[in-house]
């Protein structure tokens, strides 16, 4: 039996869920979210509750089983509570700036990076140093983390670059001298 699969997911008070054939609709405090989800899935929404079981025990139906019921947890954390992640910049003159929906970066090019935010993602700006990037979308938030970082991915060199705040960059040593 899957581990997470077999947990129940808890509906939080002022959280509304609707299941309409395969597509389940979470509405909670931050916004709305709806996934289509497999067909194969048994899925029962109680009044504070939902429970999602699988018809067998092959093996596509165990993959599923945990994956299916880790989206639907997704989706109430996101609307109660939200995510989020943080990104660091180090380099000499590597800056963030944010202006509306558009971030602009100062990672050592020619010119100024601008990255125009998906909707349903704001980013924060903590000193010019320091981002975060928030959402009610985890598969959201973090592609748009991930895409803000291959502008300038980390180097092991000297560790300049965007990097995740609980990333560690491992370093390499330079050229040895004579």
């Amino acid at each position: 039996m899957s581990r997470i699969g077999k947990l129940p997911v808890a509906i939080p008070a002022g959280v509304k869920v609707s299941l309409d054939g395969t597509k389940m609709t979470v509405q909670g405090p931050k916004g709305t979210l709806s996934q289509e989800l497999h067909e194969r899935m048994n899925i029962a929404v109680e009044t504070d509750q939902i429970l999602v079981t699988r018809p067998s025990d092959a093996k596509d139906d165990t993959a599923l089983h945990g994956l299916t019921r880790a989206l639907i947890n997704n989706m109430v954390v996101g609307v109660t509570a939200g995510f989020q992640k943080d990104l660091e910049i180090n380099g000499v003159g590597y800056r963030a700036e944010i202006s509306g929906k558009v971030l602009t970066l100062s990672l050592g090019y020619s010119h100024p990076v601008v990255y125009e935010l998906p909707d349903g993602i704001s980013v924060e700006v903590e000193k010019q140093t320091k981002l975060s990037v928030k959402g009610i979308d985890k598969q959201l938030v973090g592609s748009a983390a991930a895409k803000i970082r291959s502008f300038r991915a980390p180097e092991p060199y000297k560790g300049k670059g965007i990097k995740y705040a609980d990333e560690r960059i491992v370093r390499k040593a330079g050229k040895a001298g004579k």
